[in-house]
């Protein structure tokens, strides 16, 4: 079986269209049109059902896509694993990353990275911590720096490289912005933009609220702390940002016996042979925390 034939193959499982899996690949669209012909044909199953413009996967289709997966993934295995019988660092290395985390505290770390193994191809996804955690888990990436679940289970594999305090804060002119200290129930009295519900951070802050029976008013949410950052700067509401992205837009609040932090880290898949260029960046970022 041509592994073109099922990269095609998932390519267009994946974004629902041949024209996008062909831009995916680098091909052309009568290619992709090719390719999925002559797997049709091989396996003699029609895997796409074809309705004017849209296009859905068949049972024999939806069969394919994790066997599919499991060969090229099984395929690039059997590659990095041989790779790495060299102490050699090169070759393509497959890199997810938070906007954040790409933005505040990376660019060192590749920076150094970079100098020190200029024969790796790195391919960097910004992607949200939680989509990254699952692009990971279905081995289309291989490494990933995000902010790491509270939980970290089986076969995903975590190493802690930072602990990201996080601070309450509000706009300077806020009402609260003047008080010494304040409670998570004052804070409640006010609106808040959150973290989006999906997200990792989401949790730590929305527990440490029902640790207290405080319920908060979330009147806002969204996954980029760039973006709640101006929204607390402006004056709509308070929220919590890692500490490192403080300045004078915005206001610390003091508030009493809480101490709020998240954990940023490394994951890969336990089930995947890491590259030599994917253990060297790990080996880099553990590194990098002992200087933090």
């Amino acid at each position: 079986m041509d592994t073109a034939n099922l990269s095609a193959f998932l390519a267009v499982a994946s974004s629902g269209s041949f024209s996008r899996a062909a831009e995916e690949l680098f091909l052309t669209q009568p290619a992709i049109s090719k390719r999925i012909a002559a797997l049709e044909l091989q396996l003699e199953v029609r895997l796409f059902d074809r309705i004017g413009r849209h296009i859905s996967l068949t049972e024999a289709g939806r069969a394919l896509k994790p066997r599919a997966e499991h060969i090229l993934n099984t395929l690039s295995d059997t590659r990095r694993a041989l790779s790495n019988l060299s102490s050699t660092v090169q070759g393509r290395l497959s890199l997810a990353t938070s906007h954040h985390i790409g933005l505040h505290r990376l660019p060192s770390v590749l920076r150094s990275y970079t100098k020190a193994y200029p024969e790796v191809a790195l391919d960097i996804r910004f992607l949200d911590s939680e989509v990254a955690h699952e692009k990971v888990l279905h081995g289309e990436v291989e490494l990933a720096v995000v902010t790491l679940a509270p939980r970290v289970e089986p076969p995903i594999i975590a190493t802690r490289i930072w602990e990201d305090a996080l601070d309450f804060v509000v706009a300077p002119e806020h009402p609260l912005a003047d008080y010494k200290s304040v409670s998570l129930m004052q804070l409640a009295e006010f609106p808040a933009v959150f973290p989006g519900p999906n997200t990792f951070t989401h949790r730590v802050v929305s527990q440490l609220f029902e640790q207290h029976g405080v319920n908060p008013y979330i009147s806002m949410s969204t996954n980029y702390m760039e973006t709640i950052k101006m929204m607390v700067s402006i004056g709509l509401a308070w929220s919590v940002l890692p500490r490192t992205m403080l300045d004078e837009q915005v206001k610390s609040l003091v508030v009493p016996d809480v101490s709020l932090t998240r954990q940023l880290g490394c994951i890969w898949h336990s089930g995947r042979t890491l590259s030599n260029a994917g253990q060297a960046l790990i080996a880099l970022l553990q590194g990098d925390n002992c200087h933090c």
